[in-house]
């Protein structure tokens, strides 16, 4: 009726229920391994293929232009666009991609690349001299380069985290946003060299230009603020809180109505700031880690792309008054963005795993 059981060993019982313990313990490590490796297939699938957007009653997508392959990954960071032409940077690999559009038939387009050192991020061109300007953070540098034949034509030593950049013709100065150091670096392009910097009360990200009162307008992240800069005088010119947005990050200027817009990576906001009140005006929830943002004049329609992978369309019916009509589901990561003004076509960003990145394109819908 017992078992039996000698002097210090376990019972049969007992040495059954281990057993039995033992098998299911395995049978569920088994099965968990079994959902995390469909989970990360799944996952995988997804990263590396692009797939097509969501439909929308307010844009149309038009198809990709694809890019060369630098990597397993592919990250690309800002879109600059010149007439027919646009640049895009590779965070990832430090390439430059410049991208001879056909509007007509955007996947048939003509890419070239310009290999780099170093994360490439924004890119300054100077609408009356063949040259321009792409910085790179990783290596502390401002490269010079011909923008027709992307032959690399100098490197200028700057501070660290060269980010943003942008080139200013009424100072005849290039601008450039170091992160980190908290600074702006200011180059003559003429003689290529640093002419000076100034200091700035937080971290900047990008910065645009008010083209009625010449002044640059930079976000300064870590202190959800915006600086009016003052490149006379090399100085700060005012300073003012974004509150509710948390992480600036990308901005565009409704230079008619006098009205700044800044997406918020840090609560996925959008905040439309008055230009001569020096406060927001309101705000609107747009997708997930907004990073960019561009405003067609004509339209008067907003787009912002973040790495939650959401185009966000939003209509602008008056100085004050702002709908979100769509978030469109683009592709993870894809959070850069530019916006044509004479076809008024939308060009986003896509980074890759495995595939080659590109960069899909939209219209607005009739």
């Amino acid at each position: 009726m017992f078992a039996k059981t000698t002097h210090g060993a376990p019972t049969v019982d007992t040495r059954d229920k281990r057993r039995y313990a033992m098998r299911n313990g395995l049978k569920t490590m088994a099965m968990f391994a079994i959902v995390l490796i469909g989970f990360l297939a799944v996952v995988f699938a997804y990263l590396a293929y692009p797939g097509t957007p969501s439909k929308s009653k307010f844009v149309t997508f038009e198809g990709y232009i694809e890019l060369p392959k630098g990597g397993l990954l592919n990250i690309l960071d800002y879109l600059t666009l010149n007439g027919s032409t646009l640049f895009v940077t590779s965070e990832s690999s430090g390439a430059l991609f410049k991208v001879d559009l056909d509007l007509n038939h955007p996947s048939i387009s003509s890419v070239s690349e310009m290999p780099g050192a170093g994360a490439a991020h924004g890119v300054a061109l100077l609408p009356d001299a063949n040259i321009a300007f792409i910085t790179r953070s990783e290596e502390n540098m401002v490269d010079v380069f011909d923008p027709r034949s992307l032959q690399q034509l100098q490197s200028i030593p700057v501070a660290d985290d060269a980010d943003a950049i942008l080139y200013v013709p009424s100072a005849k100065l290039v601008y450039v946003a170091n992160g980190d150091p908290r600074l702006a670096t200011l180059i003559d392009p003429e003689k290529r060299v640093t002419v000076g910097t100034i200091p700035l009360p937080g971290k900047p990200e990008f910065v645009a230009q008010d083209p009625q009162t010449g002044l640059l307008y930079q976000n300064l992240e870590d202190i959800n603020s915006i600086a009016a800069i003052d490149l006379g005088k090399r100085s700060i010119a005012g300073q003012w809180s974004l509150a509710p947005c948390e992480g600036p990050s990308g901005m565009a200027i409704d230079s008619e109505q006098r009205r700044l817009f800044a997406v918020c990576s840090g609560n996925a906001k959008l905040v439309v700031f008055d230009l001569d009140s020096h406060r927001v005006i309101t705000s609107l929830k747009i997708g997930g880690g907004p990073d960019s943002v561009a405003f067609d004049q004509t339209l008067h329609t907003i787009y912002s792309a973040g790495k939650a992978g959401r185009l966000t369309v939003i209509q602008q019916d008056g100085p004050d008054t702002y709908r979100v009509l769509d978030k469109i589901h683009t592709h993870y990561g894809a959070h850069t963005l530019a916006v044509d003004p004479v076809s008024h076509k939308v060009f986003v960003g896509y980074p890759s795993l495995l595939a080659h990145p590109r960069i899909a394109v939209f219209s607005p819908a009739p």
